[in-house]
C-alpha cells in the first residue's frame, strides 16, 4: 500500500526543512500527530529516532534510514505484520517556493489488511500533515 500527498508551499526549502525536521513540534501544526518525542538530542541525522502518537493508532518509534538535508528524509517503523516507510521530500521551485512530497508505504503480510481498514485514515493524516506544513511554513 502506498499513499502520497503533494503540496506547494510559499517558503524556501530551508524554511520548510527546518519546520519538517523539528519533529517534536509536529503536534503544534498537524492534528495527525498528538505527541512526538525525539529519543536522542540534536539535529535529525541518519539513525535518529522519534516516538509518535497519532489518533486511533498505536504509538510507534520511527528511525531515520535516509537523509539528504535540506531535501529529504525517510524513516521507518515496524509493527507486527506491517512495516511503514515515511518519505519526506522537498523540491525547490524556481520562484522560491517549495514542493513537499509526502509518502507512506506499508509492506508485510498484514499491509493489505491495514490498507483496507485504515487507508482512509492514512490518506487523511497525510493530507493533514501536508496542509499543516504549508500553513506553518507560510506563517509570518
Amino acid at each position: 500500500m502506498r499513499f502520497v500527498e503533494v503540496v506547494e508551499i510559499a517558503a524556501d526549502v530551508e524554511r520548510v526543512w527546518a519546520v519538517q525536521t523539528d519533529v517534536e513540534r509536529w503536534p503544534e501544526w498537524t492534528p495527525s500527530v498528538t505527541a512526538a518525542r525525539r529519543l536522542e538530542p540534536g539535529p535529525l541525522v541518519l539513525g535518529s529516532t522519534a516516538r509518535l502518537t497519532q489518533p486511533r493508532l498505536r504509538p510507534a518509534v520511527w528511525r531515520v534510514t535516509e537523509i539528504e538535508p535540506p531535501h529529504a528524509f525517510v524513516w521507518e517503523s515496524a509493527a507486527p505484520g506491517v512495516r511503514s516507510r515515511g518519505e519526506h521530500r522537498l523540491v525547490p521551485l524556481d520562484d522560491g517556493r517549495t514542493r513537499a512530497e509526502l509518502a507512506l508505504t506499508q509492506t508485510g503480510p498484514l499491509a493489505g489488511l491495514v490498507g483496507l481498514f485504515g487507508g482512509a485514515t492514512m490518506r487523511r493524516y497525510l493530507r493533514q500533515e501536508a496542509d499543516g506544513l504549508r500553513r506553518r511554513c507560510e506563517r509570518g
